[in-house]
């Protein structure tokens, strides 16, 4: 006898489907409080220095550590497009934008086998890597990616609300966020009930502050800490640039190391670190709004002050 996809869906699902009920009863997969976070941040034990830019190659500074050292890595490589930061199609006054960027040369290909290659030893077998790309050149990092042993879990876009004008098509406004790790075993901390792959997060312009070439949002760099570390864990970033994952990361009660070849940019840096204290980011997971979550109490509480608990009852 032929079973219709409906019967099959009844028999499959053992409850009765009631709207909003996960989101409902969402929580974090790990949380902490402030103290706890504080806690496990200052009893991380590391055989080497971290919490530091050291100012050389990151290929041969990656091949100088320990094997399965790092927690998670963020890298936002040179896109190998001859770009400077000084172009005047993106009306920065070139004063505050230090000289010394370092972009990549010849085949982009080779430049992203070199320093992807080191990423596998480094990483423990939970770690994860996020690398950010243009479209110019992605298919080079996902072959180098695949090619090193790392797999891809999410292939993330960023939406910004900046775009260089084009006549003959369509103008490019995100940027490709590749979510990687060494095997199925990854940390990922579900922080929110329903996390999707399209990150809509604005560039931040502020004027009349220095910078080396572009900088990426916080905010941006905020949701791939939370997301695949835990506090005291300690995150990698190859490219520092601006200091902005060393920022997010010290604010959020994560360790940091990085290198940069742009030696002008050290007290840039120094000074984006400083700017901010230890923690300074930081609140509980169960803390922050869920506007899914929020919704949800809110549908229920609309019922009486019996709504919510007789939902959770059913279960």
């Amino acid at each position: 006898m032929k079973v219709e996809p409906e019967q099959r869906a009844k028999k499959a699902r053992k409850n009765k489907y009631i709207p909003n009920l996960a989101a409902l009863n969402f929580k974090p997969t790990e949380d902490w409080s402030v103290e706890e976070a504080r806690s496990r941040y200052d009893h991380v034990i590391l055989s080497f220095e971290a919490d530091r830019i050291r100012y050389s190659d990151c290929i041969s500074g990656m091949r100088n550590l320990p094997e399965e050292s790092i927690d998670c890595i963020v890298a936002d490589p040179p896109f190998g497009l001859s770009f400077t930061g000084k172009e005047s199609i993106y009306n920065r006054d070139d004063r505050y934008v230090r000289m010394g960027y370092h972009e990549a040369r010849g085949d982009y290909g080779q430049f992203s086998k070199s320093w992807i290659a080191e990423l596998p030893r480094i990483m423990k077998p939970e770690s994860t890597a996020w690398i950010f790309s243009g479209w110019t050149n992605l298919v080079d990092i996902l072959n180098v990616a695949r090619d090193a042993g790392l797999s891809l879990v999410n292939h993330v876009i960023w939406k910004y609300q900046f775009g260089v004008f084009t006549q003959r098509k369509f103008v490019t406004s995100h940027y490709h966020v590749l979510f990687l790790a060494k095997n199925d075993n990854y940390y990922f901390n579900k922080i929110s009930h329903y996390p999707i792959d399209v990150w809509d997060i604005n560039r931040t312009y502020r004027r009349g502050e220095v910078k080396n070439s572009t900088k990426l949002p916080e905010e941006l760099i905020q949701i791939c800490i939370d997301y695949t570390t835990r506090p005291g864990d300690l995150v990698l970033d190859p490219f520092m640039g601006n200091g902005t994952t060393a920022v997010v990361a010290r604010a959020s009660f994560r360790h940091y190391l990085g290198f940069e070849l742009n030696k002008s940019m050290k007290e840039v840096i120094e000074t984006n670190i400083n700017s901010v204290k230890v923690g300074q980011y930081y609140v509980p997971y169960s803390d922050r709004e869920d506007e899914i979550v929020e919704r949800a109490k809110r549908k229920y509480a609309s019922r009486g002050p019996s709504g919510i608990t007789s939902i959770l009852q059913v279960t």
